[in-house]
């Protein structure tokens, strides 16, 4: 910005000076040539007024000096020099004055000015003075030489008077440009200071406004998903050890099944429940340490707790646990959430038969959730939080799969629109690459 400032400051007194300069430069040449003319006619006019009828006889003639530099004499009507100093023969200039005309011309290399001498209303004579063009020239190149100066003096003040002022209005905008990169990089108590320039001040305080309010709403968020997790906890905890103790107790063979699988459900929300939790304290979500869960394990529990609800629905679950490597293991956690969304999606919003199936990409596992239904709209709207396909929806699932995803060091994309297909690609550890680091480090 600074030298753009300077580069238009620069500019514009470049511009005033030479609309001011070049006409300046010309009315001094036409003064100079102008006024050395009126003192070559001055002197003429001079010089005619002491010239006396009688010169034609023989009566000597006093002239005044000639202009500094020039030369001033007297012709008589033949054109001939009778006195003074000046060409012997007359000139062009000389020939015109006899008509009775002051002339001011010049010839050859001469400015020249010749004043007729008149007696009884007829011109007796001619007194012509003349000095050198070059000795002009010479004073018109002079203060020429001068007008440039004061023009580089004024553009080099202009120079020194705009490289301030783009300091001046510089240093509170690079201010303001590190305020925004602290924010960028996670630091949202970063504000922007005063200036001195009122417009950048009104910039920043808009900027610190938005950055406050921008604060206070993620602050509000954070603190809503950290109390609704610490909230939810203590009762899950509670509905827990209830459904354990009544599962000790009790020995009917119908309820049982029930309350097993209601306390399978529960350890289930327990785990979503921290999950999001881990989310809302860790903005730049690191990914896990290592993976706890077998591919093939997650894949069945996948499958025990999808299969009743598609089959309810009158579709199918096929999960392909025989294609998972054996020496894959993967964060349980996040990424059977991430496939319990996928696979609701599919139910809720897909046809015919859901599949989930593994691919091993050496250093990373591809898990494939399809059916048989299509997507519609823009593909890059879908995991964009609150857009849903239907009135009742969240628009939740999608984007939080998606944030889950980005948590493990991995990504979720849709790889297929039909049949419809989305595709986790996470990073694995084998069995016997990774070992658990002792407690405390």
């Amino acid at each position: 910005m600074r030298k753009r400032v300077v580069r238009v400051a620069l500019t514009a007194a470049l511009v005033a000076v030479a609309l001011l300069a070049v006409p300046l430069a010309v009315a001094l040449r036409s003064s100079f040539y102008a006024g050395q003319r009126d003192t070559l006619e001055r002197a003429a006019l001079a010089a005619a007024v002491r010239v006396s009828p009688d010169y034609a006889t023989g009566d000597p003639v006093e002239l005044p000096h000639a202009p500094a530099g020039g030369r001033l004499g007297l012709y008589d009507p033949q054109q001939r020099l009778r006195a003074g100093s000046g060409p012997l023969a007359g000139d062009i200039p000389i020939r015109r004055a006899l008509a009775g005309e002051v002339i001011r011309e010049r010839s050859g290399s001469d400015l020249v000015a010749a004043v007729p001498v008149s007696h009884a209303e007829r011109v007796i004579g001619v007194v012509r003075a003349s000095s050198p063009a070059d000795a002009v020239r010479d004073r018109v190149l002079a203060a020429w030489a001068v007008l440039l100066g004061v023009a580089v003096f004024a553009l080099a003040v202009a120079v020194l008077v705009a490289r301030r002022q783009a300091r001046m209005l510089a240093a509170p905008l690079e201010d303001l440009s590190r305020h925004c990169r602290a924010v960028a990089d996670g630091d949202l108590g970063a504000r922007a200071a005063p200036s001195s320039v009122a417009e950048i001040d009104q910039v920043a305080r808009t900027h610190n406004t938005m950055l406050h309010s921008l604060s206070e709403l993620l602050r509000r968020e954070r603190d809503f998903s950290t109390n609704a997790s610490h909230q939810l906890r203590t009762p899950l905890t509670g509905l827990q050890l209830a459904l354990e103790a009544g599962l000790a107790q009790n020995d009917d063979a119908l309820l049982r099944p029930v309350l097993a699988e209601a306390l399978d459900t529960t350890h289930r929300l327990h785990r979503t429940v921290e999950e999001v939790l881990r989310l809302s304290r860790s903005p730049e979500r690191p990914r896990p340490a290592a993976g706890d869960t077998a591919v093939a394990e997650l894949l069945r529990e996948a499958e025990e707790r999808w299969h009743g609800l598609f089959a309810a629905d009158g579709r199918r679950l096929e999960c392909g646990t025989r294609d998972a490597p054996r020496d894959a293991r993967v964060p349980g956690g996040p990424v059977g959430e991430v496939l319990g969304i996928l696979l609701d999606n599919a139910r809720v919003h897909g046809r015919g038969t859901a599949r989930v199936g593994v691919r091993d990409l050496d250093d990373a596992l591809a898990f494939d959730v399809s059916d048989e239904g299509a997507v519609e709209g823009e593909p890059a709207h879908l995991f964009g939080r609150g857009h849903t396909g239907q009135s009742d929806g969240t628009g939740i699932g999608l984007a939080l799969a998606r944030d889950l995803a980005v948590s493990l060091g991995g990504r979720l994309s849709l790889t297929s629109r039909a049949p419809a297909t989305f595709t986790l690609l996470i990073p694995v550890h084998r069995a016997g690459s990774w070992t658990r680091p002792p407690a405390g480090e």
